[in-house]
């Protein structure tokens, strides 16, 4: 069972702190790897982490669960964390979000889409994003823009 699941069988709906990690792939024209998750929205490859691991065996596994990619050498980006990062979900679940963001051009292996978390990963360009990127994940990117894009 996944950790946050665990925790939901003692805690319910209430709020607690869930640590996860995400990556900005780039390819060679600067496009960057979005997914296109149920709820319509597109966000970055990632996910929550499970007992054990360390934000970057977090980063690594969600890339390959989601994408089929590996990615190597990650840099970090920023952690991101705080009020600002409260979410309350469709199921009344309550959380805090603490989001390691890294970055790599390091990818490998073939694209394989896992059709229960996504819809369809494509790479845009960072000057044309899809306007169904949350908040959060456009920040991310800016974030990484204005870091190592200007």
């Amino acid at each position: 069972m996944e950790y946050y699941k665990y925790l939901r069988t003692y805690v319910g709906h209430k709020p607690i702190i869930l640590p996860g990690s995400v990556v900005i792939i780039l390819n060679d024209q600067n496009e960057v790897l979005l997914q296109k998750r149920h709820d319509g929205y597109w966000g970055l490859p990632g996910g929550l982490m499970d007992l054990g691991e360390s934000f970057e065996e977090v980063a690594k596994r969600e890339v390959f669960e989601e994408t089929g990619l590996i990615v190597k050498n990650l840099q970090l980006l920023n952690v991101f964390s705080g009020s600002k990062y409260y979410l309350k979900i469709s199921n009344g679940d309550e959380l805090y979000s603490v989001t390691a963001v890294f970055y790599s051009r390091d990818v490998s292996g073939d694209m394989n889409i896992d059709y229960s978390e996504s819809v369809k990963v494509q790479y845009f360009s960072i000057n044309n994003l899809p306007n169904e990127l949350t908040d959060e994940y456009k920040e991310f990117i800016e974030q990484y823009i204005e870091m190592y894009l200007k």
